[in-house]
């Protein structure tokens, strides 16, 4: 496993739609360990594929920290939602930035694991919300996209758990 490069706010890659993974290999297996190291080595609770310069349909989500394995999807997509809360959301390529969003409080989300095999993870409250971010990550849509007029908030040297 290896740390990889965050991308962050400016660089063009983020804007961009991601492809979907044709075939999981040991090659993409090799990225998501990198990409699953890299989020927890940033403090993350979330990472997509882009965000290390990688152009494909995959994400890394951890909102537990408790030892349990990552969640690892492939070619994510959001299938249900249901209700609506306002978080403050960070991101990894926008360190220290937060602003309030309105995300579904629950999201049902169909993906493959890391070895092809189809999953489906519902997830409320923090999780639903790192889902969702992830996933806009995927089409190229970023938090400040969609944030509440007026809420983005520089934080110097960021302690807070709101990260991405």
């Amino acid at each position: 496993m290896a740390l990889r490069q965050i991308r962050l706010e400016g660089d063009e890659i983020l804007r961009k739609k991601s492809r979907v993974v044709e075939v999981i290999d040991d090659k993409i297996r090799e990225l998501i360990n990198d990409m699953d190291e890299t989020m927890h080595d940033a403090n993350g609770v979330g990472i997509s594929a882009v965000q290390v310069g990688v152009l494909k349909r995959i994400v890394i989500i951890d909102v537990n920290y408790d030892g349990t394995p990552s969640l690892k999807l492939i070619n994510p997509e959001i299938v249900k939602t249901k209700g609506k809360e306002e978080c403050q959301e960070g991101c990894l390529s926008f360190p220290n930035k937060f602003a309030k969003v309105v995300r579904p409080s629950e999201v049902t989300v169909k993906a493959l694991d890391e070895y092809g095999k189809p999953i489906t993870v519902k997830g409320k409250g923090l999780l639903a919300e790192a889902l969702c971010h992830e996933i806009d990550h995927l089409d190229g849509i970023l938090f400040v996209d969609i944030m509440e007029p007026g809420t983005l908030e520089y934080v110097e040297n960021s302690q807070k758990d709101e990260k991405e």
